[in-house]
């Protein structure tokens, strides 16, 4: 790997949760009023569920949520510890000492915030018997108290000081967007890198106001093509051709006019469409046989930590987009957002 490389370079910012994985039969769907291939949030009447799925069905554990995923997979594609960072908030409880092992276990170089106001946010992801479908139940808790607070202390500035690349997730900007843009605003002030998840159509649609002044310090915009589409709903731009959408957000007001705004949409086995301002390409992703595919969660999480990898490595846009796609295949044929041991990319 490039000697390039140091302790630093990219800091993730997002909403931790530890994935609780385990197969289950249509008994205990029906105990907790659940349905297979669905996700939800948790309410009262899920809080027995967690428990329940490590006593007594064999759980898995994996350092979860959409920036967290991303950062473990640039990691692990990097191989050099700690070039990744990640930022988030949990509590100093039990779940929150096996999601900091599990990250720490993949190289990311973890600097959350605490809390006692509420526990661990946990991700219950349900198997289904013969692997086919999957019903999740999240509990958001501790990982919606984050607060700028955080990013303020001597250390944490330096980390901020120190990185090269910016990445936020929509879902971050629901819970601490002031955060958000002063990371952003860091990154225009030092010629940096900032890259921008819409995460959720939701985040477009109730998020506006926040997204409209974090927008114009952006250098790189991820969606897929649901969240395109709201976002070309809710910024007016009069289409819902998914090309014309990306072509649009690439020419969007931006501070820094030396570096082109790229906009980087997927869509599921449809080619990824890459927008620079100036030209769309698109780029034909791997089209596995069904029986390969496993499970689709954490694909979009993978492509953009595939992405971010080849981005560090100061490679050109249609190698990081390669690895998106290659490391994304690579998710959907196992369980859990993981890859293999063996698993390596190669230009």
């Amino acid at each position: 790997m490039s000697n390039n490389l140091r302790p630093g370079m990219l800091l993730c910012m997002g909403n931790p949760l530890l994935d609780i994985s385990a197969q289950a039969d249509d008994q205990f769907l029906k105990k907790y009023d659940l349905l297979p291939n669905n996700a939800i949030l948790a309410d009262a009447k899920h809080e027995p569920l967690y428990e329940d799925l490590i006593k007594n069905h064999k759980a898995e554990f994996t350092a979860g949520g959409a920036a967290l995923n991303t950062a473990r997979i640039a990691q692990i594609i990097l191989k050099t510890v700690n070039v990744v960072v990640y930022m988030g908030c949990i509590s100093d409880d039990e779940y929150g000492k096996i999601l900091e092992e599990k990250a720490r276990s993949d190289g990311v170089d973890t600097r959350f915030q605490y809390t006692h106001e509420k526990p661990t946010g946990t991700s219950a992801v349900i198997i289904s018997k013969d692997g086919k479908s999957r019903s999740i139940v999240a509990n958001l808790s501790a990982s919606q108290m984050f607060t700028i607070k955080h990013i303020e202390t001597p250390e944490n500035k330096k980390v901020i000081e120190n990185a090269q690349y910016f990445y936020i997730t929509g879902y971050f900007i629901c819970v601490s967007p002031d955060t958000a843009l002063s990371v952003a605003m860091e990154a225009l002030k030092n010629k940096k890198v900032s890259v921008l998840n819409l995460s959720a159509p939701y985040v477009c649609e109730f998020y506006h106001e926040s997204l409209t002044k974090l927008l114009p310090f952006v250098d790189i915009v991820f969606g897929n093509e649901s969240e395109a589409l709201a976002f070309s709903k809710q910024f007016r731009l009069a289409t819902e051709c998914i090309s014309e959408i990306a072509l649009k957000m690439s020419k969007l007001h931006k501070y820094n006019e030396s570096r082109k705004k790229l906009v980087v949409i997927t869509q599921g086995d449809l080619p990824v469409i890459v927008a620079d301002g100036s030209r769309v390409r698109e780029f034909e992703v791997m089209k596995l046989p069904q029986d390969k595919v496993i499970d689709t969660n954490g694909a979009g999480d993978a492509f953009v930590g595939g992405f971010l990898s080849q981005l560090i490595l100061q490679q050109p846009y249609e190698t990081c987009v390669k690895c998106g796609i290659w490391a994304a295949s690579e998710i959907i044929q196992q369980s859990g957002c993981a890859l293999r041991a063996d698993a390596e990319f190669s230009i």
